[in-house]
């Protein structure tokens, strides 16, 4: 156990970078942090000896920020009760849009444009909302191929809209 927990107080800094990189926010990068040290402390049991500890902490901050970025997307969801759907429909709805905004959309959207079509496809398919066994089966490649894909067109697109970041 205390082997254990130097081990894991040994890779924090490594940890921290990743959760910066995940999240873009100091604060919520340190309740990243927490979240995956008590998550392996209260697992460390299912940990196998021979594996990678710092792979197997990666894998497991990774997925806790993931289940919390669809737990908050769920959150803001509005479900419209409404007989003829008001609030969608409300001009409330919609965010005021500045010039500075619709032409970083445009932008945004040329640059995706740009793209090669197997990297473009499956990424707008993927903002879409489609899972990766969707487009999968819909392009008739493999789900390694869709993540690869998708994975390079991010990049692609980051490299070209650098002026964007942050």
């Amino acid at each position: 156990m205390i082997e254990f927990n130097y081990k894991l107080t040994s890779i924090q800094k490594h940890l921290e970078y990743f959760a910066k990189r995940l999240t873009s926010s100091e604060d919520d990068a340190q309740d990243l942090l927490q979240e995956t040290y008590l998550k392996a402390l209260v697992f460390r049991d299912k940990f196998i000896q021979p594996r990678n500890l710092k792979a197997w902490l990666f894998t497991i901050m990774k997925n806790i920020f993931i289940n919390n970025y669809r737990r908050n997307i769920r959150v803001k969801m509005i479900i419209d009760t409404t007989d003829n759907l008001y609030y969608i429909n409300s001009i409330h709805n919609i965010a005021s849009s500045t010039p500075e905004s619709e032409l970083a959309e445009k932008e945004i959207r040329k640059a995706i444009s740009a793209l090669e079509e197997n990297h473009r496809i499956p990424f707008e398919m993927h903002i879409k909302g489609f899972k990766y066994k969707e487009i999968a089966e819909k392009l008739d490649i493999s789900i390694g191929t869709v993540k690869s894909r998708i994975f390079f067109g991010r990049k692609k697109l980051m490299a070209s809209l650098k002026d964007y970041k942050n």
